[in-house]
């Protein structure tokens, strides 16, 4: 492995600071050692975009295979031994797998989660926000994420889903206690038991609803997940319960993040929410800006199916390789002026939602429920600031985003 320069401090990425504005470290390991090895992450850490994209896009060199087995390798073995099913579980489904297995089971989700589909919910998200809306309408100030981004999405992945309203609540302790494992740099083992058993109890859930749909069905996504059929096959129970869990935690944790820091990086820009006050138009442009501004997701990881040469480095076969996508979105050699944020900036060409075969599938639906959000609740209160207390960042960095944001909406 070939050494950082002589130069080079080793920077805290699990620091408090780094949780809540990663940035500064980012731009430093792009301009000192952009393919950084990480003792404390136990991978390499790309921050250019153009790496970033080669990563992404060839999944022959860089697996989507083996990455939950080579987290829970940094736990010591008698913990490790214990995590079975939860490696099992990330051991399969749409975004643990390679071409053949990951093109068949994309194949079959596209069959139900359609652009129709998704294009279908625009009038019942705009109704889920104008009530969210109402909700706090009277209210001098309310805290953005509690109050809006968390309950917009979960309703609608569990509408879509065809989840019981009275169950809701229970499926953000569940995802809470799995990112609060698998949404960090290193593997925690006083947080891995919590993980597992929260993962069984959702799994099972699951379970209960996917037999209900399969006996009755209705007019949900589940219902077609159930029975998406390629050329006679279906979905294996394990890898329908891994999509479930897949589109639950990401339906819910990455449009949540990005409607919170979207209208944390809006306040903190007054010019800019000012023009898309005056001209609402730009609205989906700047849905594009905002998400390589300071989107959700920051990390990928990928294992080396080889050995080999990247960038002057040698990468061994097996070794964890992280794609950072929040780094590449502020490369300068692909944006001008990148840690500015300009709703009207042009060729928005950004990784937010990763790139190539696994780029995400469900895209199309947090940019429609993040545009109506941010849009709707910009034009209600367009005298909103920041309220007394600080907004709190959650302390991840796999889904970067916020705790709470209190505002005062007059």
């Amino acid at each position: 492995m070939n050494p950082p320069p002589v130069s080079w401090s080793e920077p805290d990425l699990a620091s408090p600071d780094f949780y809540s504005d990663p940035y500064p470290v980012y731009d430093y390991l792009r301009s000192q050692d952009p393919v950084h090895w990480s003792p404390q992450w136990g991978g390499w850490l790309l921050t250019r975009f153009k790496d970033v994209s080669i990563v992404l896009r060839d999944a022959e060199r860089f697996s989507n295979v083996g990455r939950m087995s080579k987290f829970l390798g940094q736990l010591p073995e008698n913990v490790r031994r214990e995590l079975d099913p939860f490696e099992d579980h990330f051991s399969r489904g749409l975004i643990n797998s390679d071409p053949p297995d990951h093109t068949r089971i994309r194949g079959l989700l596209s069959k139900a989660f359609t652009p129709r589909l998704i294009e279908a919910q625009r009038s019942r998200v705009q109704l889920m926000v104008n009530e969210l809306l109402d909700g706090v309408a009277n209210r001098p100030g309310m805290d953005v994420i509690a109050d809006f981004a968390f309950l917009l999405p979960t309703a609608v992945i569990s509408e879509m889903l065809g989840i019981p309203l009275h169950d809701r609540p229970q499926f953000k302790q569940w995802a809470d206690d799995i990112n609060s494992f698998v949404g960090t740099g290193s593997a925690i083992s006083t947080s891995a038991a919590r993980a597992q058993r929260s993962l069984i109890e959702l799994r099972e859930y699951f379970r209960g609803l996917i037999a209900l749909r399969r006996s009755n069905h209705q007019a949900d996504l589940l219902t077609a997940l159930a029975g998406a059929e390629d050329e006679g096959r279906l979905l294996d129970d394990g890898e329908l319960l891994s999509v479930c869990v897949t589109l639950l935690l990401a339906g819910y944790e990455t449009t949540m993040s990005f409607i919170g820091n979207a209208v944390l990086a809006l306040l903190s820009n007054r010019m800019q929410l000012q023009k898309l006050t005056q001209d609402p138009s730009l609205f989906p442009n700047a849905v594009e800006e905002l998400l390589r501004y300071d989107g959700p997701i920051h990390r990928q990881w990928r294992v080396a199916a080889r050995d080999m040469e990247f960038e002057g480095r040698r990468i061994k076969q097996g070794q964890l390789v992280g794609a950072m996508l929040g780094a590449a979105n502020r490369d300068p050699e692909q944006f001008d002026h990148p840690s500015k944020l300009e709703v009207n900036r042009q060729n928005i060409r950004h990784v937010a939602f990763g790139f190539g075969i696994h780029f995400c599938l469900g895209a199309p639906l947090a940019r429609l429920e993040g545009e109506i959000a941010i849009r709707s609740l910009i034009l209600r209160f367009p005298n909103m600031q920041f309220g007394k207390s600080a907004p709190q960042w959650r302390q991840e960095i796999t889904i970067h985003g916020l705790k709470s944001l209190p505002v005062s909406l007059r």
